[in-house]
């Protein structure tokens, strides 16, 4: 059944305890210039594809909204309801009608857990140190170890000159083949501010005894400061041995200190019977370990990213979140941040070696042909790769195109279409959208750039305002535009002011005290 709801109904059910999911089916670039606070992303563009993870049951409530309440909303809700979900609803009037109606938009990504990162510096008095600060700290000859919380492949863009890579999750379970004793002072750094904060407070919930400082504003405002950055660096954490009963204490006791529950996989398999509640399972180990063998049914969510972007794994508001890894030493520091963020999670008993078996969800069955060169000549080339890509290069006379644009872009075409994606998913899902007679003549091209077809390079003629499915907002601070990285840090800064108080109360961060005076 699919309705329509009003934001004056929509504000009571974000904060009722019920679950609810909340979808905004705009494309990224869309999405990521105003949201609502809770919005999930859930393009059209790949909605088949990501709701059955985002979303697993089809039971849930479940909000949609597009730009202004019109006609991509209603394509979404007739998607879903082919996939059976049962219990829909369109927000009235749109991201529009939820501004109209007195709420605020937020511009951003993942912005329940970059806001929860600004309150946890507020409620925790985080220590932290500037970026000259640590320069000089470090031309001094300062005995000093300074971790970059992100993942490598981000770590590899940027570094702090003389700092090791070792994402915020890995922290409880890495930390003593970092740092060799007590006294030595620990700098955690990211891009910006969310994961210097989380990886420094990491640190002081577990206990550690060394100095530990957050660095404020990252890499950018290591950047601001006028300091050079290295690239392509790509030292990071080493392999690491058997865990200590010192740290599997101290992280279950900060899991316990914060309510998390450990459960059975014999409790896990009767929730995912349960028709009711939506049930997420999450294996929080690094990428390498993930993809040498998880459990069946548990989708990748890394500790430090799970804790820095949960929209990415989560899309159910008050759903069950079930964690595990294979130490018993990561999983309760990451499931005690998520608890902060106001998530139900449990730890998984025996993690990796529970032996839990749960169903994967189904891909999308894709029956388009395989497109021949012979055949290119004759059709009409549409690239439904990420706008940035096809910029970078595409095949000569192939036009740009998203799932949402492309029926009314064709839609006086006679010749065969060549659909060009980097995942055949994304092509057959647009190819949905299409009349059954066109549809008919449709074909896929993947691999293309292994052709020896020509090609166009840096092609611009595809203006920014027609990229709809990149987010400018938080890149071009990465691109050496200090403008833009001023900018980004005072949205991060500005959020709590923006949010409500109920907002801002569905977060409890632990009242630490630290006793290091900020430098």
């Amino acid at each position: 059944m699919s309705q329509t709801l009003t934001s004056a109904q929509l504000k009571q059910w974000l904060f009722d305890g019920q679950e609810i999911a909340l979808f905004d089916v705009r494309e990224h670039g869309q999405y990521g210039e105003a949201h609502l606070f809770y919005g999930v992303n859930l393009p059209y563009s790949r909605l088949e594809i990501e709701v059955p993870r985002l979303a697993p049951n089809p039971n849930v409530r479940l909000v949609v909204y597009d730009q202004d309440g019109g006609a991509l909303a209603q394509l979404a809700l007739a998607r879903l309801a082919n996939l059976g979900y049962r219990n829909t609803w369109a927000l009235e009037g749109g991201a529009d009608g939820w501004q109209a109606a007195g709420n605020q938009l937020f511009a951003g990504v993942h912005l329940p857990s970059k806001a929860f990162g600004e309150i946890v510096e507020h409620a925790c008095d985080t220590p932290r140190v500037t970026a000259p600060q640590l320069l000089q700290w470090q031309q001094q000859g300062s005995a000093l170890v300074v971790l970059d919380g992100r993942p490598l492949d981000e770590f590899r863009k940027m570094n702090i000159p003389g700092a090791v890579c070792c994402p915020n999750g890995e922290l409880s379970y890495r930390l003593e083949d970092l740092v060799s004793d007590e006294h030595t002072p620990i700098v955690i750094n990211c891009a910006g501010r969310t994961r210097s904060i989380i990886g420094a407070q990491t640190l002081l919930n577990l206990g550690i005894k060394n100095p530990i400082y957050a660095l404020e504003n990252g890499t950018q405002g290591w950047f601001l400061a006028d300091q050079t950055l290295e690239h392509g660096n790509q030292q990071h954490y080493p392999s690491r041995g058997p865990v200590t009963a010192e740290q599997l204490q101290r992280s279950r006791q900060l899991g316990e200190q914060t309510g998390v529950q450990w459960v059975t996989a014999e409790q896990v398999r009767q929730w995912a019977d349960d028709d009711q509640r939506s049930l997420f399972l999450g294996d929080v180990r690094t990428p390498e370990e993930f993809a040498a063998g998880s459990l069946a049914g548990a989708q990748h969510t890394p500790g430090g990213q799970l804790i820095q972007g949960t929209d990415l794994y989560v899309g159910v508001r008050k759903a069950r979140i079930v964690l595990f890894d294979s130490d018993g030493v990561r999983v309760p520091v990451v499931a005690s941040w998520l608890r902060q963020l106001g998530h139900e999670v449990y730890v998984l008993e025996g993690g990796l070696d529970s032996g839990l078996v749960l169903p994967s969800a189904a891909g999308v069955a894709v029956d388009l042909p395989i497109a021949t060169t012979a055949e290119l000549s004759a059709a009409r080339i549409i690239d439904l790769r990420p706008s940035t890509l096809y910029r970078k290069a595409h095949l000569q006379g192939a036009q740009w195109s998203i799932r949402p644009l492309l029926a009314e872009q064709v839609a006086d075409e006679t010749r065969p279409l060549v659909l060009v994606a980097d995942d055949p998913q994304v092509a057959q899902l647009a190819a949905r959208e299409l009349p059954a007679a066109q549809r008919q003549r449709t074909s896929v091209l993947v691999d293309w750039q292994r052709l020896d077809l020509p090609q166009v390079e840096n092609d611009l003629s595809l203006a920014d305002a027609q990229c709809i499915d990149f987010l400018f907002f938080v890149h071009d601070r990465h691109a050496g535009n200090k403008e833009a990285a001023r900018q980004y840090l005072a949205w991060e800064t500005g959020l709590i002011a923006q949010m409500t108080a109920q907002e801002i109360a569905s977060f409890t961060p632990l009242q630490a005290v630290t006793g290091v005076q900020h430098a």
